[in-house]
């Protein structure tokens, strides 16, 4: 058997990693060439690496996240009140296996989304099924699976993600058949699976916003059990960027 039919198989077998490494490793001068037992262990690791890069790919695609937002962008200065001890504390991942909650807080454009998606990219990354939702489509998706008669399937598609996004929490009103929505799913969710929430609102006045005090005070107990608060600060990021462009 050739190479060339070696490279085919492997193509038909889909082990496109592991193709990849294969033609990689045959191109090399033959006093370069490794011996079979490093050979195969370079093949399998290239194999891995490719199929773990494609399922992160794909829970990208899923997440429907509103930004391409990196942690190594995420500014961090007193003048944010959010540090980089604060931000190496998300890094690694593990709020998640602890099923904590992140709470963020902060003025239009202070960069609660941005901070939001690379944490729900982050996860992705560790092979974490995320979920982003901004306010707006999540009210229509609850209104609209009641329409159609779907609720059940709905609250149990978004179960399924150990992470979900909710982004812009406080800007419309809630009406009773929403708050019954965020009150199961985060029920589904308790001391299991995290939440992120973004809002403009303080968090004292959720509460408030929520409206309905018996639901309100059961939200709020759930949301807050386990919860890393952020609340940013400082002049809006949308408002530098346009001063630098200047």
């Amino acid at each position: 058997m050739n190479t060339h039919e070696t490279v085919d198989q492997l193509k038909q077998l889909k082990l496109k990693g592991m193709m990849q490494a294969y033609q990689s490793l045959i191109d090399l001068p033959v006093h370069d060439q490794i011996t079979l037992h490093p050979g195969i262990a370079r093949l399998t690791e290239a194999e891995m690496q490719h199929r773990s890069h494609q399922k992160t790919q794909m829970f990208l695609r899923l997440s429907k996240l509103r930004y391409n937002a990196v942690l190594e962008n995420v500014q961090c200065s007193p003048q944010r009140n959010f540090t980089k001890e604060q931000l190496l504390y998300f890094a690694d991942g593990t709020f998640i296996e602890r099923a904590e909650n992140v709470l963020i807080t902060g003025a239009t454009g202070c960069g609660k989304s941005y901070l939001a998606c690379a944490l729900g990219r982050l996860a992705c990354s560790f092979g974490y099924k995320v979920l982003y939702l901004g306010m707006t489509r999540f009210l229509e998706k609850i209104n609209q699976s009641k329409l159609e008669g779907t609720y059940v399937k709905l609250l149990n598609q978004i179960e399924k993600n150990q992470l979900i996004i909710l982004d812009d929490f406080g800007l419309h009103p809630l009406d009773n058949t929403t708050r019954l929505a965020l009150l199961q799913i985060l029920e589904d969710r308790y001391a299991k699976k995290s939440i992120i929430i973004t809002s403009q609102l303080p968090i004292k006045n959720w509460f408030q916003y929520i409206s309905e005090p018996t639901l309100a005070d059961a939200i709020m107990d759930r949301l807050s059990a386990n919860a890393n608060k952020i609340e940013l600060k400082g002049e809006s990021l949308r408002k530098e960027k346009s001063k630098n462009k200047v």
